[in-house]
């Protein structure tokens, strides 16, 4: 018996991996985050899965307890996250708890919000004289920040940013971020990417705070801000460079 944790995408059914969709498709027990999660996943399954339950009203306790009971029957269970299931997904606990029981488990990656919003932007999130450096990272709440990891330490880098769990603190992200991008810095917010009611507002350090208060997004957003954005001074990188070679482009003689 093995229990997967399996990244379902930002929203999109078809962004699942191959891999993930097939192991969804074949475990009788499926344990999946409902809030961050499309049902459409289970499709296939709906009328041949032993169960399907919703993970997002019950505690970290319970959902343990659905995987021991399967344990116990020899049943392998598909545990799916939203995204990837390394960002923010709490698998962590779950792990520590899975090996104390020795189960067995392995953990299939996904498509991260952060990905799909830059497609949907159609930007590449690092460009050469630019930045070269993305940082994922959360404005601080509930889970204590160390003083490193706070937003203005980051900022400092002038990297490519992606904030998580941040929109309703929209404001005060902008006052920390302004000494350090300044105000004509491009940012775009986008709100449940790869869903039906995807939104997105794409501003200013300066004026992204009045957009996204328009917008009313609350939940579900995720920030970007960086130079790469919105600037089309950069360079062309060595990798298609004609005269650059390298080992698959030999020198020309």
């Amino acid at each position: 018996m093995t229990v997967y944790f399996i990244g379902a995408g930002p929203g999109d059914p078809e962004l699942i991996t191959v891999k993930g969709q097939k192991l969804i498709n074949n475990c009788p027990v499926i344990l999946y985050a409902g809030s961050l999660v499309p049902r459409a996943l289970f499709a296939d399954v709906e009328e041949t899965a032993e169960q399907i339950i919703d993970t997002a009203p019950i505690a970290l306790d319970e959902i343990i307890e659905h995987i021991r009971v399967a344990d116990a029957a020899g049943k392998d269970v598909a545990r799916v996250h939203s995204g990837d299931p390394s960002l923010y997904g709490a698998i962590g606990e779950q792990i520590r708890r899975l090996e104390q029981l020795d189960i067995d488990y392995q953990v299939i990656p996904g498509v991260t919000a952060t990905a799909a919003s830059a497609a949907w932007l159609r930007k590449e999130l690092t460009l050469s004289g630019v930045s070269q450096t993305i940082i994922f990272t959360r404005y601080e709440g509930k889970t204590p920040f160390p003083e490193r990891e706070r937003l203005p330490a980051l900022a400092a880098s002038g990297a490519t940013l992606a904030i998580h769990l941040g929109v309703t603190k929209i404001a005060k992200i902008v006052d920390e971020l302004i000494p350090f991008y300044g105000e004509d810095c491009p940012v775009a917010v986008c709100y449940r990417t790869s869903w039906p009611d995807q939104d997105k507002v794409i501003g200013t350090l300066k004026d992204i705070v009045e957009k996204v208060r328009a917008k009313k997004f609350t939940l579900t957003a995720l920030i970007l801000v960086g130079h790469v954005l919105g600037t089309q001074k950069f360079d062309d990188s060595y990798l298609y460079d004609k005269d650059q070679p390298h080992i698959y482009r030999p020198p020309v003689k």
